[in-house]
């Protein structure tokens, strides 16, 4: 597992105060509980923190999945 990804697994992690094995590629935006709006903006500031980035206004939006996630961060220069 590369590190880009295990600091991204961890930001779901931490940021949605669940388990890493709930943590995969078929995670989506309001699935579970934890994931509801306060959630995503914990998720989105996490992951501009450890990834040193800032989201622009329709990346946050349209974040609505792991796989999304993913997509979205290539887009910064984030290779996971």
């Amino acid at each position: 597992m590369s590190d880009n990804l295990s600091i991204y697994k961890e930001c779901f992690s931490e940021s949605l105060s669940i388990s890493s094995e709930i943590v995969n590629k078929n995670l989506k935006y309001n699935e579970i509980d934890e994931w509801d709006s306060i959630g995503h903006m914990t998720l989105i500031s996490s992951l501009e923190e450890k990834f040193n980035i800032s989201f622009e206004t329709d990346d946050v939006i349209d974040f609505s999945s792991y796989t999304k996630g993913i997509e979205i961060l290539k887009k910064y220069k984030i290779e996971i």
